[in-house]
């Protein structure tokens, strides 16, 4: 039996057509569904879904909890906290098919989700931008900024290692 370059727990689904590069993680009760690219290196926690076409690049780390939905696109090393919620619809309706109107988010490079934030689809992260937890993120955000609160509004600008600038 040949070794993967990869660990799938046995309780994670993987769909048709999904890509995991070599020393990525993906633990307990993990769907990943079809024609996923996750990159190198990368870590998925407990309970993770990741939506149809959806591209992770290397060294993302997603804590348990997330839904990352189609529509969404995470560059490499970017952390994303426990519980952070994506959306990928602005005007979800149960009874109106919207799958054509996914707006794209994409998170850049080396950015921070914090805990319990929620992005707003249609709005990108930056590289190494920092989202405080909880915050609800209904804008763009640029390379560096700091935002925090609900709604999420910038408070300053971080360095490279997530450090304030002052």
């Amino acid at each position: 039996m040949d070794k993967k370059p990869f660990f799938v727990h046995d309780t994670a689904i993987i769909d048709a057509a999904v890509k995991i590069g070599e020393g990525t993680k993906i633990w307990h009760f993990s769907h990943i569904s079809e024609s996923v690219k996750i990159g190198k290196n990368c870590v998925i926690g407990q309970n993770v879904f990741i939506g149809r076409n959806v591209k992770i690049g290397n060294g993302v780390k997603i804590q348990n909890n997330v839904s990352v939905y189609e529509g969404v696109e995470i560059e490499d090393d970017v952390f994303i906290g426990p519980s952070v919620v994506f959306t990928n619809v602005i005007n979800p309706r149960a009874f109106v098919e919207r799958k054509t109107e996914f707006k794209p988010t994409i998170i850049k490079k080396g950015a921070t989700l914090g805990a319990n934030s929620t992005i707003i689809c249609g709005h990108d992260i930056g590289a190494y931008a920092f989202i405080g937890a909880g915050s609800v993120l209904t804008k763009a955000v640029q390379d560096f900024e700091l935002w925090y609160g609900n709604p999420a509004t910038k408070h300053g600008m971080v360095d490279k290692e997530g450090n304030i600038c002052k």
